[in-house]
C-alpha cells in the first residue's frame, strides 16, 4: 500500500464513528428513495454484517463475562444495584408506554391503507409470526423457567443471550471458588486459565473491532432495502403512532436517565453522552443491541468505567436493561386495542404490562425483537381478537425499522446508565489491588 493510500485510510480512522454511521444511515435513505424495490438486493449486504458481528458477540458476551469474574470480585452490592437500577427504569419505562396511550390515544387516528407497502407488511408479517407459535400466549411461570438453559450447547446454537449469561455466570463463579481454594498453595493452573480467558477475549475483541468498521455498510444497505420496500409514505398514515412512540423513548432518555445523571452520578452530562455516543449512533443505524455490544464496551471503558461494572450491565445485565422494548409494547398494546375499539381496564393493562416484562426477557438484542414479543403480549391480553391483530400489526411493519432503532438506542443508553450506576455506588479494582476495593 503506498503513502497516499494510507494516508486516505488514516483520514477514513479519524473520522468519527458516529457520524460515519449517521452518514450510511442518510445515503441509505436517499439510496432506497431513488431505487424503490430494486434497492432489496443490498438487505443481503447489511444482514451478512449484522449475523457476523452477533454471532461473534455472543462469544465476546461469554468471555466478557469469565475475563470479569477472573479478574475482579463481582461483589452483592453491584449485583443489587443493577437490579435495583433496572427495575426502577424498567417499571417507568412501562408506566411511560401505558400513560402517554391513554392520554393522547393515538390508536384512534389510525386509518388502515391498502397500499403497496401495506401489502408487503401483510407477506413480512406472516414471517414474523412464524417464529410465534400459533395461538401462542405468555404462561408466566413456564416462560421464566425456560429461560434456564437444558443444554451446554443449546445457547451457542440458537444465540440464547441469556442462556449463555447463565452460562458464564455459573462458570465464573466456579472458577472464583477455585481461586480462593488455591490462595494458600500454588496458583499455577488458575493463573494460566486467567491468561488464557484475558487472551481470548482479547483476540475476539480485535476481530470483532474489524467487523465493527463495515457497520456504516451494513446500516446502508439495510436502510435502503426497507425504505425501498415500505418508502416514507407510511410515516404519513402513521405519523401519530410513530410520534407517541418517539415521544415515550424521549422522555425515558432526557427526563429518567437525565435524571439519574443529574442527580446520582453526579458527572458532567457531556461525559456520559460524549463518552456514549458512538454505541448510541451505532444502535440506532443497525437496531440491535447485540450487535452494538462491542462498541458499548469499548465506550465504556474510554469513559473510565470499570470493566467490572461495565461487564455486569452491559453483559450480564443486557436481558434486564430492555426499557426500549417494555415501553414500546405497553404503548403498542394499547394502541392496537384503540385502532380496533376494544378498551382495556386497569386489570387487562396491568396484565399487558406484566407481559411485556416476561415477553422481553431473552429476546432483546435482535432487530424485531420488539414486534416478535409484542405478538405474545396481544395474545396473552385475550380480550383482543387475533383478527385484530393480523389487521393491525402489519401495518405497524412499515415504520418499525425506525421504532427499532429508536428502542435499540434506549437499551443501549440505559447500558451504559447502569453501569456508570454502578460505578458510583461501588468504585473497584482489580485482584491484587484491594486498597481501593470496597
Amino acid at each position: 500500500m503506498d503513502d497516499q493510500s494510507v494516508g486516505k485510510s488514516r483520514r477514513w480512522a479519524r473520522f468519527p464513528f458516529a457520524a460515519r454511521v449517521l452518514v450510511g444511515l442518510i445515503i441509505g435513505v436517499g439510496l432506497g428513495l431513488y431505487l424503490g424495490p430494486q434497492a432489496a438486493p443490498f438487505a443481503r449486504i447489511g444482514t451478512i454484517i449484522l449475523d457476523l458481528i452477533k454471532a461473534l458477540a455472543a462469544p465476546l458476551l461469554f468471555l466478557a463475562i469469565l475475563d470479569a469474574f477472573l479478574r475482579t470480585e463481582i461483589r452483592g452490592k453491584g449485583v443489587g444495584v443493577m437490579l435495583v437500577v433496572s427495575l426502577i427504569n424498567g417499571a417507568l419505562a412501562i408506566g411511560i408506554g401505558l400513560a402517554i396511550s391513554n392520554l393522547l390515544h393515538p390508536g384512534l387516528a389510525l386509518q388502515i391503507p391498502q397500499s403497496a407497502a401495506y401489502s408487503q407488511a401483510q407477506s413480512e408479517y406472516g414471517r414474523l409470526a412464524e417464529k410465534v407459535q400459533p395461538g401462542r400466549r405468555i404462561d408466566f411461570l413456564e416462560d421464566v423457567l425456560k429461560l434456564i438453559p437444558t443444554s451446554v450447547v443449546g445457547p451457542w446454537v440458537e444465540n440464547q443471550l441469556i442462556g449463555l449469561v447463565f452460562l458464564a455466570v455459573l462458570a465464573g463463579m466456579a472458577f472464583r471458588v477455585v481461586k480462593r481454594e488455591q490462595m494458600a498453595g500454588s496458583q499455577a493452573g488458575i493463573e494460566v486459565l486467567e491468561r488464557l480467558v484475558a487472551t481470548l477475549f482479547r483476540a475476539a475483541e480485535v476481530i470483532v473491532g474489524w467487523v465493527v468498521q463495515l457497520v456504516p455498510l451494513a446500516v446502508l444497505s439495510v436502510v435502503a432495502a426497507t425504505v425501498g420496500k415500505f418508502g416514507l409514505q407510511p410515516l404519513a398514515g402513521l405519523a401519530v403512532y410513530l410520534g407517541v412512540g418517539l415521544l415515550g423513548l424521549a422522555i425515558q432518555v432526557l427526563i429518567v436517565y437525565q435524571g439519574w445523571l443529574i442527580l446520582v452520578v453526579a458527572r458532567p452530562l457531556r461525559w456520559f453522552w460524549g463518552g456514549c455516543r458512538d454505541a448510541i449512533v451505532n444502535a440506532l443505524g443497525t437496531g440491535s443491541s447485540l450487535a452494538t455490544l462491542p462498541v458499548t464496551l469499548r465506550c465504556l471503558d474510554r469513559m473510565g468505567v470499570s470493566p467490572r461494572a461495565a461487564r455486569l450491565s452491559a453483559c450480564v445485565g443486557t436481558n434486564l436493561n430492555n426499557d426500549g422494548i417494555l415501553l414500546y409494547e405497553a404503548m403498542a398494546v394499547l394502541f392496537v386495542a384503540q385502532a380496533g375499539g376494544v378498551h382495556l381496564n386497569m386489570a387487562q393493562q396491568a396484565t399487558a404490562a406484566f407481559g411485556c416484562v416476561i415477553a422481553g426477557i431473552g429476546i432483546s438484542g435482535i432487530p424485531e425483537a420488539g414486534l416478535i414479543s409484542l405478538l405474545l403480549v396481544l395474545r396473552t391480553v385475550r380480550i383482543i381478537p387475533e383478527e385484530l391483530i393480523t389487521s393491525i400489526v402489519p401495518l405497524l411493519l412499515t415504520v418499525d425499522w425506525i421504532l427499532g432503532r429508536a428502542r435499540a438506542a434506549t437499551n443501549v443508553t440505559s447500558d451504559c446508565l447502569v453501569a456508570t450506576l454502578i460505578d458510583r455506588f461501588q468504585p473497584v479494582a482489580l485482584d491484587g489491588d484491594e486498597a481501593n476495593e470496597v
